[in-house]
């Protein structure tokens, strides 16, 4: 049999849950519940597009023109967006992670980023996916290995799915004070209230036909110091909570209206990140990572059911 597009397959189990974990990228590619998606995946003979499940290292989204200074260094990166000028979503997600530990609940990967063009820095890079009977917890850790202060930034790209066919219908809840207006590129322009807006999903809601690949910011946490999107069947009976801990700061909600028409709208992405697009240029929520120091990176996903 060919193997797969995406590379080793790591199969985690608890009770009704399944969830798949791929070399290529270290990506999330399935999670189930008694069958039921609880993201919008990929199948073992796909490939993976529009960033699906991806991790999303040395930054997240987009850098204006793959350009930036640091350290009184002019630096350039790889053009990975080339229809609109832009670096996008770092550069391990076509790239091989190793396995380092697994058993029936747990894996954990390892990449390893070289000093090259654009990013002269060296970072060790783990992601542990742990299932548990409160969902699945994800956790990023970046060590720098390097003798020089690094940028770093660091996201995740799961979509999400309630099974409505079209995102129209699901109802989506955000806990962000704040959304981040950007240009026809994604870059942003301002970072402005959501009050009176079309981007206020404090209060549930469904998405209709609204276009969303918009950042959020200033979000609102519980007594855990979690904050908690909600993505909800218009029944009410079954949803997905998606709660950003540990180092996320930001989150960007795409309703994937520019993948190809057998994607397009089918779930929502509900991404992640440690800084907003463009940080490495306007050094928003960047982490600067000493020698020696590493960074940790928090989330998870808790599919839940209404019992009748």
């Amino acid at each position: 049999m060919p193997e797969s597009p995406t590379g080793q397959q790591f199969l985690l189990r608890s009770g009704e849950q399944s969830v798949v974990v791929v070399e290529l990228g270290g990506a999330l590619r399935q999670y189930t519940v008694g069958g039921r998606p609880v993201v919008d995946g990929l199948s073992v003979e796909e490939p993976i597009e529009g960033g699906r499940g991806q991790l999303l290292v040395p930054w997240p989204n987009r850098v204006r023109n793959g350009r930036y200074r640091w350290n009184g260094q002019e630096l350039q990166l790889p053009l990975t967006e080339p229809e609109h000028g832009n670096a996008i979503h770092g550069l391990l997600r076509w790239m091989s992670w190793q396995l380092l530990d697994q058993d029936e609940t747990r894996v954990l990967l390892g990449a390893t980023l070289w000093p090259q063009p654009g990013y002269p820095f060296h970072l060790g890079v783990t992601a542990e996916y742990v299932l548990s009977a409160d969902g699945l917890e994800v956790t990023v850790v970046a060590l720098n290995l390097g003798t020089d202060v690094a940028p770093y930034g660091v996201g995740q790209h799961p979509y999400l799915t309630v099974g409505t066919g079209r995102v129209d219908e699901a109802v989506l809840t955000v806990p962000a004070q704040r959304w981040v207006r950007s240009d026809d590129l994604g870059l942003p322009v301002a970072t402005e209230a959501v009050v009176g807006t079309p981007y206020d999903f404090r209060m549930p809601r469904s998405i209709g036909a609204q276009q969303l690949d918009t950042a959020f910011t200033e979000l609102e946490r519980d007594a855990t110091g979690r904050a908690v999107v909600r993505l909800a069947h218009p029944s009410g009976t079954h949803g997905t909570d998606l709660w950003l801990g540990e180092g996320v700061e930001f989150l960007q909600v795409y309703t994937g209206d520019t993948l190809p028409e057998r994607r397009r709208r089918c779930g929502v992405a509900v991404e992640p990140m440690s800084c907003p697009p463009d940080a490495f240029r306007s050094g928003t929520a960047l982490v600067a990572l000493e020698p020696g120091a590493q960074h940790t990176f928090r989330w998870g996903l808790r599919p839940w059911t209404v019992q009748p």
